[in-house]
């Protein structure tokens, strides 16, 4: 019995030692509270990963780019993805239903927001919100206004890209624009002298899913605005309906669009015509289109500047271009913590690397954060000479489209069966896609 409990003292001694011996080697200072922070840092580093839904086809290149330089620089994994024109909203039902969806996403309006601001993670005080330099373009959750869903990550204009070259190569000049009076003038001499100058009025205005939202989602924004201005009032908030006043000023720019150009009217539903490339080439005056496209056109139209959407409204003559964003990022609320740390690091390195935000702005043009490099944009200069001039600005009412893909679908069937038959009776058509067809989709969708 004595060398039993005599082997059980020296056991216990031993394992004494042993627990001993393993303090002895840490350093003096902390202790175990050192072996706890320790363990906090290992789960707090715990490396996460990015997965970037893209909303802009066209930046597609660029931000393949940017992934592969962030995960070379840091080893954290990121993956972008990008929605083919037109279908983003199906795309992103789809990855948001995968077991490792996005961690970052785009919401492109409040409507949007209604519908996916529960998956937004509230960036307010976030390293990335305190990056920016204006609060102009964010998006605040539609049922509770103090959370920020979505960040805007650029802003852009569009109105109508004008080759001042060939303006005056055909006997006129810049001076003679300031309404659809001089602009009509203008487009309808050159169309009907194209053989003999060898470039005509406007590029193709195809109505394909690469195309048409030029016309159904920017142009037709002129309507919504001139709405708001009449009313004496911005919408702040999605109308159950509108008035669809200035559908007719529509009319009267698509109408020049399309039949004052390189392409005749019936060809443009199946699309496959290349308005970037007609103008660029010099085949075309104007090209209805964006800021984003000023790297792709000025290599080749060093002169090309925008003009407003003239159309025959009373005081057009101080209007400006239309300026705002689509473009928001949001962070998934539904992932990890790991995952939403490391997704915005990786919006903080790209808005304040000197070398990432070069690429992003010479891709979008400008980007609303303090850090990023400067614009040279000649279209976005423009829409500030605009604005200083004393010009009003078309604000993108167009956001507040309600149920947007399907409302917009509409729009393009019925401007396809009016450009094959340009009868009043199509036009009534058209007319009614556009202010029945609000009514109808902000009614399914409230």
């Amino acid at each position: 019995m004595k060398k039993f409990l005599a082997l059980m003292l020296a056991l216990i001694m031993a394992l004494a030692l042993v627990a001993c011996g393993g303090n002895s080697n840490q350093s003096n200072e902390g202790g175990n509270d050192a072996n706890t922070d320790t363990n906090t840092t290992n789960e707090t580093t715990e490396t996460g990963s990015v997965y970037w839904l893209n909303f802009k086809p066209e930046l597609d290149d660029t931000a393949q780019k940017l992934a592969k330089m962030y995960t070379d620089k840091t080893g954290v994994s990121v993956k972008v993805v990008t929605a083919a024109s037109g279908t983003y909203g199906q795309t992103l039902t789809a990855e948001m239903d995968k077991s490792a969806p996005p961690t970052m996403f785009v919401i492109t309006n409040p409507s949007m927001d209604d519908e996916w601001g529960d998956y937004a993670l509230d960036l307010t005080g976030t390293a990335i919100a305190n990056e920016l330099n204006t609060d102009a373009y964010n998006l605040y959750n539609v049922n509770d206004a103090k959370k920020l869903d979505a960040i805007g990550y650029c802003y852009e204009c569009y109105g109508i890209i004008v080759n001042p070259d060939l303006i005056e190569k055909a006997g006129h000049s810049m001076d003679e624009i300031k309404n659809f009076e001089g602009l009509k003038t203008v487009a309808e001499d050159i169309h009907a002298r194209a053989d003999e100058l060898g470039f005509d009025a406007f590029s193709a205005s195809d109505m394909d899913g690469s195309s048409s939202w030029r016309f159904t989602g920017h142009m037709i924004n002129l309507d919504y605005v001139y709405e708001e201005r009449a009313a004496g009032t911005i919408w702040t908030e999605q109308p159950a309906s509108i008035t669809g006043e200035f559908v007719p000023n529509f009319k009267n720019l698509f109408d020049l669009c399309i039949n004052n150009s390189t392409v005749e009217p019936n060809t443009l539903a199946t699309g496959g015509h290349d308005a970037e490339a007609e103008f660029k080439s010099g085949k075309a005056a104007f090209f209805v289109n964006g800021s984003w496209e000023y790297a792709a056109v000025s290599g080749d139209v060093p002169n090309a500047t925008m003009i407003p959407y003239y159309c025959g409204v009373e005081g057009e003559e101080k209007a400006g271009l239309n300026c705002g964003t689509e473009n928001n990022w949001a962070v998934n609320a539904k992932v990890s913590e790991a995952d939403q740390k490391a997704t915005i690091d990786f919006m903080v390195w790209m808005v304040t690397d000197p070398e990432a935000s070069a690429l992003l702005v010479e891709q979008l043009g400008i980007m609303p954060y303090k850090s990023a490099v400067e614009s040279t944009n000649g279209f976005l200069n423009d829409a500030a000479r605009y604005t200083d001039e004393g010009c009003y600005v078309f604000d993108w009412a167009t956001n507040y489209q309600p149920d947007v893909d399907n409302y917009r679908a509409g729009i393009v069937a019925a401007l396809n069966a009016y450009c094959a038959d340009q009868s009043d009776a199509n036009w009534e058509t058209v007319r009614t896609a556009i202010v029945e067809g609000w009514a109808a989709a902000y009614a399914n969708t409230h």
